[in-house]
């Protein structure tokens, strides 16, 4: 069996196909979302493949990949007139989850009284890249939002990854043994 080409030209008139075969173009508000999910979870990919990222992160970034997979066919797919559909696989135990996972890393992490600039070591650096493409990404949901139907989880589930996410920079400086790098005014 002769294996199929990666590409399509399908998308060389600067359109793709969303879940179902509806045509939109690249630059639509919900291909911006989507789009912007997948390269958050490249971003979290640089996190994973630290060789210092400890195993338990690793399990839990591995699951908000899944997760972001999720929503991005969820984003993709157009929901039928009226209806409101739920985000693919989110519940709100998963949005606990998070809060736990965020409670346990900042009860491990001391107590900082300013305002922390991305950096420290390199798993902490790409741990912040991550968090603002997260927060870009909440922006492009939040857009798409405006204009259609989103599950309100999904964006709760977002805006607690960040959160997530700006807490795991600060452990894994911790954790690495360096300083954190604090904003002088």
């Amino acid at each position: 069996m002769e294996k199929s080409k990666l590409y399509t030209r399908t998308g060389d008139a600067g359109t793709t196909s969303l879940v179902g075969g509806t045509r939109v173009k690249k630059n639509s508000v919900r291909l911006e979302a989507y789009g912007t999910l997948d390269e958050f979870s490249s971003f979290l990919g640089c996190v994973l493949s630290e060789p210092s990222c400890p195993p338990s992160v690793k399990e839990q970034l591995l699951e908000v990949q899944n997760m972001m997979f999720n929503f991005g066919g969820y984003l993709a797919s157009e929901a039928p007139e009226g209806e409101s559909p739920a985000a693919w696989g989110l519940t709100e135990d998963h949005i606990k989850e998070m809060e736990r996972w965020i409670d346990e890393l900042d009860s491990a992490t001391p107590k900082v009284n300013a305002f922390v600039l991305p950096g420290g070591c390199m798993p902490a650096a790409h741990a912040h890249v991550a968090r603002s493409v997260c927060r870009r990404a909440e922006r492009r949901i939040l857009d798409l939002a405006e204009v259609e139907y989103v599950d309100p989880a999904l964006l709760r589930y977002i805006n607690r990854l960040s959160d997530y996410l700006f807490i795991l920079a600060r452990y894994l400086n911790h954790t690495n043994g360096v300083d954190e790098i604090i904003w002088r005014k």
